[in-house]
């Protein structure tokens, strides 16, 4: 991608080079020419003049012949000056033309390449990914298309990806999981594919982490260990197998790729915080010893509870918020601990459109037996519009949030009222 930008800033310095060197170059010169043709025909007018003078007998033949001499000195000496070394304007018009379109082609050739090109055409998969990810097709006309182009050209990776993207989005785990199939077939050695494909996969096999998407989130990290997708699942899925000091390792790494201060890094910090509470009550599982041998309540990060207490709610955007979405925009609800791991433990994904809209969060919607609402005394829901289709919160996304609450609670009303700066 770097290579790709060199070589467009190349181009355009050549262009306006070529625009803005003549220009330059260029001197304005006095137009002598033009400025003897205007003198002669004033000669001739005022010689027009004496002689219809003459006629009428408004002059002599004395001064009328003393007023031609006189007018054919004056037009000599003009001529003589056309003989002279032409003089250069002091002031130069064509060089400020020359400044502003070497300022304004630029702008105006990357303000259009911008608004209607593919900044993320040259981009590797990979690139694309941590960019935020393969577009998305956002009608089902756009889908129809995608699919066909996919048919048409089964190694067309970038479409597989847009592809795989927009079944993710629109909840078709199952067709997503097949096209990251193929497609990590085809880029074996993309981390974040394998990354997106543990993800989808976890959805089609009741919200767990467990056994195969595990696998493939190992995948990802044996070929990129600071994946950030990557490191944030495998530490949900430690934390669900109850291994939570694997689960402080891979958050501790996820950690350091994160802004300080940011809100992923107060989740990620929340997360690790609850592991090592549960480390520290005799909790976990521990590496190399046989279940039977485990202690008593390893691998229950928290007493369990019925699974029933789900939350129910209203979901609006305010209309100070609505020139900041589009219909198509992905909207995530999610239920998160308040004091505990950083991962959602209840999604549900919706789109604009859809807005206002109701919204139940249960254990059901559980990605691993810890990590049920249940099970934690209080959660916070969260509603984010996402412009790249990721839940994690971007710039740019617009979210709301309740209040801290219990699990069980109805009627909670969000409001997405906030942008993400």
């Amino acid at each position: 991608m770097t290579t790709f930008w060199m070589i467009c800033a190349l181009l355009l310095v050549v262009a306006v080079l070529f625009i803005v060197l003549p220009l330059w170059r260029k001197s304005v010169k006095e137009n002598q020419v033009l400025r003897d043709v205007a003198n002669l025909e004033i000669f001739r007018d005022q010689i027009a003049e004496m002689d219809a003078d003459l006629r009428n007998g408004l002059l002599t033949p004395e001064l009328h012949e003393q007023g031609i001499r006189e007018l054919q000195s004056r037009l000599l000496e003009e001529v003589q000056t056309t003989e002279q070394e032409p003089r250069t304007l002091a002031r130069n018009p064509h060089k400020a033309v020359a400044i502003v379109l070497a300022v304004f082609v630029p702008l105006i050739a990357v303000g259009l390449y911008m608004k209607i090109g593919n900044p993320n055409a040259f981009m590797t998969p990979s690139e694309q990914s941590n960019a935020g990810g393969f577009a998305t097709a956002k009608s089902e006309a756009a889908l129809k298309q995608l699919e066909d182009k996919v048919a048409q050209n089964p190694q067309d990776t970038e479409s597989m990806g847009m592809l795989a993207r927009t079944y993710a989005e629109q909840e078709r785990f199952v067709d997503a999981v097949k096209v990251y199939s193929k497609l990590t077939q085809i880029i074996p050695n993309d981390a974040q594919l394998w990354a997106d494909f543990a993800d989808a996969l976890a959805m089609t096999n009741g919200q767990s982490l467990a056994g195969h998407p595990t696998l493939l989130i190992n995948k990802a990290l044996a070929l990129n260990p600071k994946n950030p997708k990557a490191l944030a699942l495998a530490g949900s899925a430690a934390m669900g197998r109850g291994e939570f000091a694997a689960a402080i390792k891979y958050w501790d790494d996820l950690l350091k790729l994160l802004p300080e201060n940011s809100d992923d890094a107060k989740m990620i910090n929340d997360g690790i915080q609850q592991a090592r509470t549960a480390i520290a009550q005799g909790k976990g599982i521990i590496k190399g010893m046989p279940p039977a041998a485990q202690p008593p309540g390893g691998g229950d990060a928290v007493p369990a509870a019925s699974g029933k207490e789900g939350i129910t709610g209203t979901v609006s955007l305010t209309a100070e918020m609505k020139s900041h979405a589009n219909p198509d925009d992905t909207v995530f609800i999610l239920a998160r601990a308040t004091e505990g791991p950083p991962m959602p433990l209840a999604v549900m994904r919706k789109q604009v459109r859809d807005l206002p809209v109701q919204f139940t969060l249960d254990d059901s919607m559980a990605m691993a037996p810890q990590m049920k609402i249940s099970n934690f005394d209080k959660v916070m829901v969260v509603a984010r519009i996402s412009k790249s289709g990721q839940p994690m919160p971007q710039s740019g996304d617009v979210q709301g949030m309740s209040q801290a609450i219990k699990p069980g609670t109805h009627g909670v009303k969000i409001n997405i009222d906030t942008l993400v700066k």
